[in-house]
């Protein structure tokens, strides 16, 4: 793995970081926010893996996914009272408080959207 620099891949993890701080603050349904916002950050973050990596397209997917994962276990385990990181509002929005299935699927569903547009271009 080399690090370079991708200016697609980071084109798109600046449109990508402004979208979800938009939904972050002023987005306040039940789709959009909960499901639309998860969908994005694993696309987000997979930009940004390969806006600076030289990684396959399968690794970079992968990793995102079980970063994505482990993150909604540590909600599982209540990581943030674990800290003592709850009165940290920016640790609650980074790393989240709630675990949820729907999260798993909907960080599921954006690798796989990935892979699809990636096996396409």
């Amino acid at each position: 793995m080399m690090l370079r620099l991708h200016k697609t891949y980071l084109a798109l993890t600046i449109v990508l970081f402004i979208t979800e701080v938009f939904i972050a603050l002023f987005v306040h349904d039940s789709i959009i926010r909960p499901y639309g916002g998860d969908f994005l950050v694993v696309i987000l973050l997979y930009c940004l893996v390969k806006s600076c990596m030289n990684v396959s397209v399968r690794h970079a997917a992968l990793g995102v996914l079980l970063f994505a994962y482990l993150v909604e276990a540590l909600q599982y385990v209540h990581v943030i009272r674990i800290l003592g990181l709850e009165q940290y509002l920016l640790a609650r929005i980074i790393i989240g408080t709630s675990f949820a299935w729907t999260d798993i699927a909907a960080y599921t569903l954006g690798i796989l959207f990935v892979i699809t547009v990636e096996r396409f271009i």
